[in-house]
C-alpha cells in the first residue's frame, strides 16, 4: 500500500507495508526527552496485570514533536467537532513509574 502527498512542489511517496498497517493498541504512552529529541514509548497496560510492555517507540526531532503535537490538536478538534467532547477520566490513571526496572535517581 503506498500514499502519495504533496510537500510543496515535490511528491513524496509515503510506503505503508503491511505488517505496520494494521497497527498497534496501546492505552498508555511515556515521553521523555533531550535537547536533541524526543522518545515516545507506546504501551499497552492491561487490568489487574502488574507489567505493561511497550509496544512501539518513536524517536523524533523536538521540531517534529511539536508538528506532532500541533496535528494531534487539530485532529482531536475535528473529532469533537464531529463526535462530541471527548470525557476524560476524573482520576488520573496510576501506575508503576519503574515498569519492572530500576527506579532512576535525580
Amino acid at each position: 500500500m503506498q500514499h502519495e502527498e504533496l510537500e510543496g512542489d515535490q511528491p513524496l511517496n509515503i510506503e505503508l507495508p503491511e505488517e505496520i498497517a494494521d497497527g498497534v493498541y496501546t492505552n498508555l504512552a511515556m515521553i521523555a526527552h533531550s535537547h536533541t529529541e524526543f522518545v515516545i514509548d507506546f504501551i499497552s497496560m492491561l487490568p489487574a496485570m502488574p507489567k505493561a510492555k511497550v509496544r512501539s517507540r518513536v524517536i523524533t526531532t523536538p521540531e517534529h514533536a511539536k508538528r506532532l503535537l500541533m496535528a494531534l490538536k487539530d485532529n482531536i478538534d475535528k473529532y469533537e467537532e464531529t463526535f462530541g467532547k471527548i470525557k476524560l477520566a476524573e482520576e488520573p490513571i496510576r501506575f508503576p513509574m519503574n515498569f519492572g526496572g530500576t527506579m532512576g535517581e535525580a
